[in-house]
């Protein structure tokens, strides 16, 4: 054999593999684009987008944003897509879809949009719940968490503060029984409970925050009110100038004008407080609330190219806002539900009696021993969620959801009010049975971890003040139970119609009669 016949055996063998390898070749290739076609993949989206503006005329009407969009996942499913203006957004309504996004694609959807109404109200993103993700939000939820939302601070510090306020309520309360008792008026002693409720969170917070209560001028005491509702209406409402921003400087709504002079006033009833706060420090004050530990934490320091006030401000105000609104809505629908659920209640007081006894008056350290009232609170929060769509959030980088590409800078809504009705996790999902977390689903709890019941939301931008919240909630619900007798003034049903904002309020006053059920040993002692 010949030279060249020994050279041309190698290109022989090798010409002989490449054919016979070359069909595993265009089969990988094959699976290879097959898997990135999938993996590219987008989420349906939803019908009837018009030019422009997208599908913002589908939330335009009179009923909750959660409902429409409950609505639209009816049709296209647990997980689709919106487009308002320029802006893409993906709706979830199922837990699956919900422990995706807050397990494996957390840190994906850890920031916030920028909405002009978190610039503009939320001190250019500097509030907790409003800022974006980076070393600001860091470090501000690590000292809110440490110095206010902390299980040990709750425990020393703040039991006392929530044991005392609802106290205040309730002898608050019986004096204006005895009181128009006394006139031949008690079937007429006329409570509107979302204001009590209301009074005991705002003074709470107060007290917290910023080391006073919350019982000044009572025109002063007004605007704050109306401030602070108006802050949640528009931080809830959609803004033209969010979803075309090149027509922003038009203002064509005129949300940007109310916003200006809701931040205005807002951030003038800080600004008092904080200047009251450094003349106590320089004065040699004992540090005693939330505003002074900043004070001596922060001051005089840049966070992230936030001045020190900024950072004081925008921490206070957002403890103050998050803690009060949500909290008297929640303690508002559970009072709803019970009225119009007797036999609940009548189970709720059965509790009360023999857990506590008729001496005296609850206590926080009552309510371990009050599950069925803690399956009151659950069943309300799931119910009702204090956000029915959760805070928006923002992809900051390219992840798969339900096997569907979402690419980064898509905003994320999560229906809480629909993924906590589903009927597949659910028997009977619009029936009022606290019952339900007894027994099917006694292991869930609102921390987080189950999915299928996240009403403060889950992952790290969950609410940092769940168990806060849970206690007033509790110590608040069972002091009253226990304390009064409740009717409606015409011992009617309640009417149970949501406010459209961007937390879930009733919208028409709680009317009730309270007739105390305690002795008045249990109102006076201390």
């Amino acid at each position: 054999m010949d030279m060249n016949n020994l050279l041309s055996l190698p290109t022989l063998s090798v010409t002989i593999c490449a054919i016979l390898l070359f069909p595993f070749f265009l089969f990988w290739l094959h699976r290879s684009r097959s898997g990135t076609q999938a993996a590219a993949k987008t989420p349906p989206e939803a019908g009837g987008a018009w030019p422009l503006i997208g599908h913002l005329h589908l939330l335009s009407g009179t009923q909750p944003p959660h409902v429409t969009l409950g609505k639209l996942a009816d049709k296209y499913g647990p997980i689709f897509t919106l487009r308002f203006g320029v802006d893409r957004t993906l709706v979830i309504s199922n837990y699956e879809m919900a422990k995706q996004c807050f397990t494996i694609n957390d840190k994906a959807f850890a920031s916030r949009p920028k909405s002009i109404a978190f610039e503009i109200m939320g001190y250019n993103f500097s509030m907790i719940g409003f800022s974006l993700y980076g070393s600001y939000w860091r470090t501000v939820r690590k000292i809110a968490t440490v110095h206010v939302l902390s299980n040990q601070r709750i425990e020393i510090l703040l039991k006392q503060v929530m044991e005392s306020e609802v106290k205040t309520a309730m002898n608050g309360s019986y004096d204006f029984w005895q009181k128009m008792k006394n006139e031949g008026n008690s079937k007429r002693a006329i409570t509107e409970m979302k204001k009590w409720f209301g009074d005991i969170a705002i003074n709470v917070m107060f007290r917290t925050v910023v080391g006073k209560r919350f019982d000044g001028d009572e025109e002063e005491n007004q605007r704050i009110r109306k401030t602070v509702r108006d802050f949640f209406d528009l931080s809830g409402s959609f803004v033209i100038g969010d979803m075309l921003p090149y027509l922003r400087w038009l203002d064509l709504d005129g949300k940007e004008k109310e916003m200006k002079k809701t931040a205005k006033e807002l951030d003038e009833f800080v600004c008092v407080w904080l200047d009251q706060h450094k003349r106590n420090k320089n004065c040699g004050g004992v540090e005693y609330d939330f505003m002074d530990m900043l004070l001596s934490t922060v001051d005089g320091q840049d966070i992230d190219g936030r001045d020190s006030d900024t950072t004081i401000k925008a921490t206070c105000l957002a403890l103050i806002l998050a803690g009060t609104d949500t909290t008297s809505a929640t303690l508002t629908w559970a009072l709803s539900l019970l009225l119009n659920n007797r036999e609940v209640l009548k189970t709720a007081i059965q509790e009360l009696d023999t857990q506590i006894g008729m001496e005296k008056m609850a206590k926080k350290s009552d309510l371990t021993k009050l599950g069925y009232l803690q399956a009151i609170i659950m069943e309300t929060l799931r119910l009702y969620p204090p956000t029915p769509l959760s805070l928006p959030h923002e992809s900051i980088e390219d992840c798969i959801v339900g096997g569907y590409h979402v690419p980064a800078g898509t905003r994320l809504l999560t229906n809480l009010s629909k993924l906590q009705q589903d009927p597949l996790i659910y028997l009977n999902p619009l029936e009022f049975r606290p019952e339900r977390f007894l027994t099917t689903h006694k292991d869930v709890d609102v921390k987080g971890q189950h999915f299928e019941l996240i009403p403060f939301g889950a992952g790290r931008r969950m609410c940092p003040g769940i168990s806060f919240g849970i206690q007033l909630m509790q110590i608040t619900l069972a002091t009253l139970l226990h304390g009064f007798d409740i009717v409606t003034p015409n011992e009617g049903p309640v009417d149970m119609v949501e406010y459209k904002s961007l937390t879930s309020i009733k919208t028409s006053p709680l009317e009730v009669i309270l007739t105390p059920r305690l002795s008045i040993q249990a109102f006076v002692q201390n």
